[in-house]
């Protein structure tokens, strides 16, 4: 039985792509399956690269090898890794700094599966986000029940695609162009990031198409963050616990079943028919920015919103607030949790701007934070910025 294809997109990095081969031989597959491992190389110095490649032993199928004579750039690559889902009917995507757990070929598989026929969904994640990447604070989906959510965010950490997901996506491309990023609903950081992202483009894909990516609540991947094209060295921001079970069940949920819903911000889409239940308020003229990454922008006068959840301080009126107390961050809305962190603005009426500390909310979201800590982390913060700026 042919399984889905691996596609390993491999560039400079022989150390990160030597640690991914190694995750994928440790991996478990359908027993009698024949899984195609294709490690597509764009063109680099690095002969050890190509070296690495061909004497990785692949004992679950067929192994090919893509070498590329002229440097793609990492978005032409990845979309032309995409592509071997024509071929294939299915494809999972793996950027080479990326390591992958036990049971990531079972979940990409069951979650295709569940999410072929839907067209809602554009893909499959196999990467759990525990970081807004936005605001560069800790993430974590509201639990309802199923081992998934859906986010308005494709994914670039481990992801798959049924063919008739990555062709829509695919064919969108052929007319993109920056101009396909504007609008109030693509976060502005994802605006910013350079022209060799494919990733915005998928992201803004999703969105003027109003289409999901599937989320696990476990990880199947996790992240090195190894120096490559988008990023100036290793850290550990963007690793996540991976799961070491082994042929799981999943119990995946349809949208209109869930309580994890998020949009390009992180925001729970589920808030806005609450907020307009408990206020009596038409749920189109509704914002919920938790996270405070819209909340100037929207401020300043944005047609059609005239209600605000946030947690900056705004010169208007205030219909409620809530605490900080409840985790995640959307329990504290869902069951009122009392205080004053989050406030429902009245754009259409001006007040005095309450009183926020934002130093409750640094400490909200990094437990057990220490003076002694903070000064540590100051100090290697800045060794680490001295030795950088010398070695550039």
């Amino acid at each position: 039985m042919n399984g889905i294809p691996v596609v390993v997109i491999a560039y400079n990095r022989e150390r990160a792509l030597k640690r991914l081969l190694f995750s994928l031989a440790g991996a478990d597959y359908p027993e009698g399956s024949d899984v195609t491992l294709i490690i597509s190389i764009d063109k680099s110095d690095n002969e050890g690269v190509l070296e690495t490649a061909r004497e990785f032993d692949w004992e679950y199928g067929e192994k090919r090898i893509i070498t590329h004579a002229e440097r793609l750039g990492l978005k032409r690559h990845v979309l032309e890794c995409g592509d071997h889902s024509e071929e294939y009917g299915s494809v999972i995507l793996l950027e080479d700094d990326l390591f992958v757990a036990p049971d990531f070929y079972n979940y990409a598989s069951a979650a295709l599966d569940f999410t072929g026929a839907d067209s809602r969904v554009g893909g499959v994640s196999l990467y759990n986000h525990l970081l807004n990447v936005h605001v560069r604070e800790p993430f974590f989906a509201i639990e309802d029940g199923f081992d998934s959510y859906y986010m308005q965010l494709a994914s670039s950490w481990g992801q798959a695609y049924t063919r008739e997901q990555w062709n829509g996506f695919a064919k969108w491309m052929e007319n993109a162009s920056e101009d396909s990023l504007t609008g109030m609903r693509i976060p502005e950081n994802v605006r910013g990031w350079s022209e060799s992202s494919w990733l915005k483009y998928n992201i803004a894909y999703l969105i003027e198409r109003d289409m999901y990516f599937l989320y696990p609540r476990t990880s199947l991947t996790t992240n090195f963050m190894s120096e490559g094209e988008h990023s100036g060295g290793e850290d550990n921001d963007l690793q996540v616990p991976l799961g070491i079970f082994a042929k799981k069940e999943y119990r995946f949920g349809r949208p209109e079943g869930s309580s994890a819903i998020y949009d390009a911000f992180f925001e729970n889409t589920c808030l806005k028919a609450l907020i307009a239940e408990r206020f009596s308020l038409p749920e189109q003229e509704i914002c919920i920015d938790l996270y405070g990454c819209r909340s100037g922008q929207i401020s300043k006068g944005t047609q059609g919103i005239s209600f605000l959840l946030s947690p900056e301080p705004l010169p208007f009126k205030v219909l409620a607030s809530y605490g900080r107390r409840l985790r995640p961050v959307d329990a504290n809305i869902i069951f009122a949790a009392e205080g004053r962190d989050f406030f429902l603005y009245d754009l259409r009426e001006g007040s005095r701007a309450p009183g926020v500390d934002k130093g409750e909310r640094y400490l909200y979201n990094y437990r057990a934070l220490s003076f002694k800590k903070i000064r540590d982390i100051l100090g290697y913060r800045l060794r680490k910025y001295v030795r950088d700026f010398r070695s550039n």
